[in-house]
């Protein structure tokens, strides 16, 4: 029996199978698509490829789609479901506080249903990341669980990796970044003429920053790939993890470079709807964790 229940909100990305093989519990966040001038409220809880895929059709298509961070009776139904399941401590996992407010929220819930379940305690691990890096620490977790570990020794180790996860995200269209604030009009319009692709990664808050700026997919792989030889992954923590949003072919290329310099497997798989709404289709990141903290080499 596990001495801790697992927990996270869907914008770790791992796939609804990966959910249920590995006793995950997740909260699915929301997002609206606008289309033809109609808006509709949908849910992170795709549970096949071509939903995926589809979601990012139709943004290619002209739809617009924009997220609402999770509210509290989300969490509070969660939290409850959990409690009446008999969970006494859980391990937690929302999108990064740099990000959304979601980690507050999730904490409040959590209080409040001790209240009716005094044995019941939520551990709420701030990530400081999102998609890729969030998942990678919600898969250690996994592995600390299925090892006997505790949620407080757990979240702790989760705790100490999160600065170590570097990420390298690049969009194709940043327009979608200017929908959602990331970057200015003037910034989005220039880089749209001159095909400049923004390297983006998180800060030391969890907050999106870009820290290079390149012309083209392909320069912006080659700088993905200078970093990795700079400093690749940690040999104790051979996790490499590869997204895109309907971009296969940059993600194959990085995957191939991954395997033949590092002997590594990495996890790759498509956005999910909540982050890839604000970077768009086209899209590609990876992340790993390494012995330097982020953004220092």
């Amino acid at each position: 029996m596990y001495r801790f229940t697992l927990s996270t909100d869907s914008t770790c990305d791992l796939y609804q199978s990966e959910y249920e093989e590995n006793d995950i519990k997740h909260v699915p966040l929301t997002f609206h698509v606008e289309k033809d001038g109609v808006m509709t409220e949908c849910v992170d809880d795709f549970s096949d490829y071509g939903q995926y895929v589809a979601f990012y059709d139709e943004l290619r298509a002209g739809a617009f789609s924009k997220t609402a961070m999770l509210n509290y009776d989300a969490h509070l139904g969660h939290f409850t479901r959990l409690a009446k399941e008999g969970a006494k401590d859980v391990l937690h996992f929302t999108i990064s506080s740099g990000l959304a407010r979601t980690h507050e929220v999730a904490e409040q819930a959590a209080a409040d249903v001790r209240k009716d379940y005094p044995d019941f305690r939520v551990y709420v691990c701030d990530p400081l990341t999102a998609t890729v890096g969030q998942g990678c620490l919600v898969r250690i977790a996994c592995d600390c669980r299925n090892k006997g570990m505790t949620a407080q020794d757990t979240l702790a180790l989760c705790n100490s990796l999160r600065l170590h996860i570097q990420h390298f995200i690049v969009a194709d269209d940043l327009q979608y970044l200017k929908k959602g604030g990331r970057i200015s009009a003037a910034v989005a319009a220039i880089g749209g003429v001159l095909n400049v692709k923004p390297i983006i990664s998180f800060d030391r808050e969890g907050k999106l920053d870009s820290i290079a700026k390149v012309r083209g997919a392909k320069k912006a792989i080659a700088f993905i790939k200078g970093k990795l030889l700079k400093e690749g992954p940690d040999p104790d923590y051979q996790y490499v993890f590869i997204v895109h949003t309907g971009n296969e072919p940059a993600a194959a290329e990085l995957e191939a470079f991954v395997r033949e310099k590092f002997g590594i497997e990495p996890h790759t798989q498509i956005m999910g709807p909540v982050i890839g709404s604000h970077v768009g289709p086209g899209a590609f990141a990876l992340g790993y964790i390494s012995k330097s903290e982020r953004n220092e080499f």
